[in-house]
């Protein structure tokens, strides 16, 4: 029987080949649409560069104002009291890179006193920033996190005074006029390690309460003001 039941196998297994054989591969080939050339440099060719190191151009106060941050040597620092600063440019769908540095550690300030500040994609979806090297905070407010949301898988940290990078793929939420038919999701590489894996927001991020989504259309990005003086550089973003 072993014997029939291999010559049943291996027959059946030469058709499939031959069958296979039989196929046109050119079924399967896709010439277009053809993809768009990029040049693979630090920064994307197609990419909008909202910070290159001197000119604020594509930054903006939300009201529309110069922005009174100080620009010294290749970076972009807060200045305490001046209030955040938004991008020009509105996104929908977008990768971003952003690189952040935390100020030099204040004795006596621990958790959300050290370096903190706050990536908010379409003004709304807050990407933590914060001094979270060998500093203890709720796991869903340290660097990585989307606050109060979802805590970071691991702490990719580099050590306080040293730049660190975000990396973000974020595909922003859609609505049939105010109901919510698709919520926002975003993947952030920390310094080049996963730390949100397509993660699926709950809505705009709020300090008090729980989250919810509002309808809204594309939007711009915006760099917190938290009263600490975290300096930002090589802030570029390319449309999805």
């Amino acid at each position: 029987m072993k014997k029939v039941y291999l010559s049943i196998c291996c027959i059946s297994a030469s058709f499939l080949v031959s069958a296979e054989k039989k196929i046109d591969p050119k079924l399967t080939e896709q010439w277009s649409p053809i993809p768009e050339i990029i040049t693979p440099s630090p920064i994307p060719s197609d990419a909008i560069v909202l910070f290159d190191g001197q000119s604020t151009y594509n930054l903006e106060h939300s009201d529309g104002s110069k922005v009174k941050w100080n620009v010294e040597n290749g970076a972009l620092t807060v200045e305490p009291g001046t209030k955040g600063i938004f991008s020009k440019e509105k996104f929908c769908d977008m990768q971003l890179h952003v690189e952040w540095k935390s100020p030099k550690k204040i004795s006596g300030k621990k958790g959300q006193q050290l370096g903190n500040s706050g990536l908010y994609i379409q003004g709304r979806y807050e990407v933590q920033i914060l001094d979270s090297y060998q500093n203890q905070t709720y796991a869903n407010g340290q660097a990585g996190s989307i606050y109060k949301q979802s805590a970071p898988l691991v702490n990719a940290m580099k050590p306080t005074g040293q730049w660190q990078t975000y990396d973000i793929i974020y595909h922003a939420p859609k609505f049939n006029g105010t109901e919510l038919t698709t919520p926002a999701n975003i993947t952030v590489l920390h310094n080049g390690i996963l730390v949100q894996d397509h993660y699926i927001l709950k809505g705009g991020t709020v300090y008090r309460g729980q989250p919810a989504y509002k309808a809204h259309g594309c939007d711009r990005l915006l760099l917190q003001d938290h009263n600490d003086k975290v300096s930002f550089r090589n802030i570029w973003a390319r449309k999805l």
